[in-house]
C-alpha cells in the first residue's frame, strides 16, 4: 500500500461525474489496486452522512435513495482494505493532539492512520492536513 483516500476523494470516486473525478481516475488507472487503502474513519463520517440523509426522507421515494447510498458506500468501500483506526494510530493522535495539531478530530484520526502506516494521504484539504508534521499528501483532483 502507498496511499489512503481521505473521505473527499472517495467522494468524487463515488459520483464518476466530474472533471476532479476524471483527474483521480486517470492518476489511479497508473497505478496496481494493492497501492489503495480507505480508513475506516473515512467509512464512519460516509455512512453517518447516509444516516442523516435516511433520518430525514418524508417519502419512500427518498427513503429507497438513502438505502441505495448507504448500499453503495458499503460496496465501494469493499473494493480495497479498510484501515482501522488501531493502538498505533492512537498513540499517534493522542501525540498530535498534546502538540496542540488543531484539525478536525476525523481528519486528524484519518492523519494518524495515514502516518502509522506510513501513506501519502490523498485529499484536497492541505490546508488543515498540512498542519500535521510529516504528513504526505497529495491532491489528485488537479
Amino acid at each position: 500500500m502507498k496511499y489512503l483516500f481521505d473521505t473527499d476523494h472517495i467522494s468524487f470516486i463515488q459520483r464518476r461525474s466530474s472533471q476532479e473525478y476524471a483527474n483521480i481516475a486517470a492518476k489511479i488507472a497508473k497505478h496496481s489496486p494493492g497501492d489503495f487503502a480507505f480508513s475506516i474513519v473515512s467509512l464512519h463520517e460516509q455512512v453517518l452522512g447516509a444516516n442523516a440523509f435516511i433520518n430525514r426522507t418524508q417519502t419512500s421515494a427518498d427513503t429507497i435513495r438513502g438505502y441505495a447510498i448507504l448500499l453503495e458506500i458499503l460496496q465501494g468501500f469493499s473494493v480495497a482494505p479498510v484501515l482501522a483506526f488501531d493502538a498505533a494510530s492512537a498513540t499517534i493522535f493522542d501525540t498530535l493532539r498534546a502538540k496542540r495539531v488543531r484539525i478536525a478530530t476525523m481528519d486528524l484520526r484519518i492523519a494518524s492512520i495515514a502516518l502509522s502506516q506510513n501513506l501519502v494521504l490523498l485529499t484536497r484539504n492541505s490546508r488543515d492536513f498540512s498542519q500535521v508534521p510529516d504528513l504526505v499528501t497529495e491532491d489528485w483532483t488537479v
